[in-house]
């Protein structure tokens, strides 16, 4: 069982050097892995960090579409 601790937007942006903001639209735009618990959206670093390595972040949007 995995015993990584869940954390918010306002960890994941502090992990990352983004604002909050950055966070929840890379949520819904580009995947960045989040898993909603009732209202409130959670993280797991170890996911955040993955998806970081494997080019999730890249800045090559423009908008809301990627083609």
């Amino acid at each position: 069982m995995n015993t990584e601790p869940w954390v918010t937007a306002s960890e994941v942006a502090q992990h990352l050097g983004v604002v909050k903001d950055t966070v929840y639209r890379w949520r819904e735009r580009k995947g960045l892995p989040a898993h909603k618990i009732g209202r409130l959206w959670k993280f797991q670093l170890s996911e955040v960090d993955e998806w970081v390595r494997a080019g999730g972040a890249d800045e090559h949007e423009d908008g809301d579409s990627s083609a």
